[in-house]
């Protein structure tokens, strides 16, 4: 599409975009995703969610693109099992366990992006201390010591509405894919309709949502 992909957009400075836009831009890519989910007449689960697949429009509205690993479930079916498929850094755990896989595969990978949308960076920075390489670490801990601040640096946003969207994130990349919200409930999250509960350490298996 004319306007790349929201992986140039983020790391571009020049092309970046503010933090409403980038917000409007996560719902859209959310909205994408429950299509996928939950509004196709097949199941489908992407399976390679990332900033490079999502491609811009020329009303600057974000698309879902590259479904070449994409997994079709049957209308009996739920979950699948299958060889690891997606990128470093976005790949839910489970994948790794030789777990089933299900749409919360897809959370988890959104829940990456979102942190990367959030933060204007990428999930996996070994140019950087070793505290801020792992994005959802350092985000869980900014979060856990009240420096929320610090994931946006000098760009102006209210602190509340950042931290909303960071709790988002967290919940979505919770180990447990069992504790990752639906779609559904995410962009409903996103959208500020529904309360959004003080999420867990991200490897923590005693809360639930």
């Amino acid at each position: 599409m004319s306007n790349g992909s929201l992986a140039d957009m983020l790391l571009n400075q020049e092309k970046r975009p503010n933090w409403e836009e980038r917000m409007d831009i996560a719902r859209d890519i959310s909205i994408g995703i429950l299509y996928l989910h939950q509004e196709c007449e097949t199941q489908i689960i992407h399976c390679d969610i990332k900033p490079q697949n999502i491609l811009m429009d020329d009303n600057w509205r974000a698309k879902i693109s590259e479904f070449g690993l994409a997994k079709l479930l049957k209308q009996d079916q739920s979950n699948t099992y299958t060889e690891i498929r997606g990128t470093n850094g976005y790949v839910a755990p489970e994948w790794y366990q030789k777990q089933a896989i299900t749409v919360k595969a897809d959370v988890y990978s959104f829940g990456v992006m979102l942190l990367e949308i959030i933060c204007c960076r990428k999930c996996v920075d070994y140019s950087r201390s070793e505290d801020e390489a792992i994005l959802e670490e350092w985000v869980y801990e900014c979060y856990a010591m009240e420096k929320i601040g610090s994931l946006v640096g000098d760009e102006m946003v209210e602190v509340r509405k950042v931290e909303r969207m960071v709790k988002i994130g967290i919940w979505c990349v919770q180990y447990d894919p069992s504790l990752r919200p639906a779609m559904k409930k995410v962009l409903l999250m996103l959208e500020g309709t529904v309360e959004i509960p003080i999420p867990p350490n991200p490897i923590s298996f005693s809360s639930s949502i």
